[in-house]
């Protein structure tokens, strides 16, 4: 799969279920959203992943060792922010044609306005509709804190902690893409600037709601400080 997205799974009765993106950023290491992994589930990551319902012969599947979620993270409260975890693995991914990592842009980086980038999972096709089978992407291009935080937009709702992408009624993230990467172009590389977090309570594809996702460039020191303890033994 292109630019590190993964499928996160949990395991209920005997199987496992797709429940959540994420972006595999180190071989052993998955950044996803706060929100998909604050229950005590057994979760799993399968990366190299296309069509959730058939064995495609590229999937790898990955235990999950330890969860890292924000400090501040607040499940009553999805719209305060800190919507983002990091999920060490048991193993380390190998990497391939159908497994790359995510590529973190520079801390605090802010896109302009309209910057294309593109949302990508197996979240439902429509309102509740259904999980999607096969991997979708679907382009988002960037709206602005400003345009964003606007009265006919989000308002208040959102945060200069978020990035904001599409609201043009069509395309949108959806229940099941929650925690997979909003991969964005800068300067000709793809960079993953968002962490999908929510939409509309109306709907997935509403217009002037784009969906909202974690801006990464905002929790680089976090994400960076969570990995080198764990990477220098210092959290066992």
């Amino acid at each position: 799969t292109e630019h590190g997205v993964i499928s996160l799974q949990y395991y209920s009765g005997g199987q496992w279920y797709h429940t959540c993106g994420g972006t595999l950023v180190r071989q052993n290491w998955v950044m996803t959203a706060a929100h998909c992994v604050d229950r005590s589930l057994t979760f799993r990551v399968v990366v190299g992943e296309y069509n959730l319902n058939q064995n495609d012969g590229t999937e790898q599947y990955l235990s999950v060792g330890s969860k890292f979620i924000h400090p501040y993270w607040n499940s009553n409260n999805v719209a305060a922010g800190y919507d983002i975890a990091l999920l060490r693995l048991s193993q380390s991914a190998s990497l391939n044609t159908y497994v790359q990592l995510g590529a973190l842009p520079r801390s605090e980086e802010i896109l302009p306005n309209n910057n294309p980038c593109y949302i990508s999972g197996w979240g439902m096709t429509r309102t509740n509709g259904q999980l999607a089978q096969i991997l979708q992407q679907a382009p988002l291009p960037v709206v602005s804190y400003s345009i964003c935080s606007g009265y006919a937009y989000w308002g208040s709702t959102v945060k200069n902690t978020m990035v904001c992408a599409g609201g043009d009624g069509v395309r949108s993230g959806c229940q099941g893409d929650s925690g997979g990467p909003l991969n964005c172009l800068v300067s000709g590389k793809y960079y993953v600037h968002g962490v999908t977090s929510f939409v509309s309570a109306s709907g997935c594809n509403v217009y002037q709601k784009p969906t909202v996702f974690t801006r990464v460039s905002a929790y680089i020191s976090w994400i960076n400080n969570v990995s080198w303890l764990c990477t220098e033994g210092k959290l066992q």
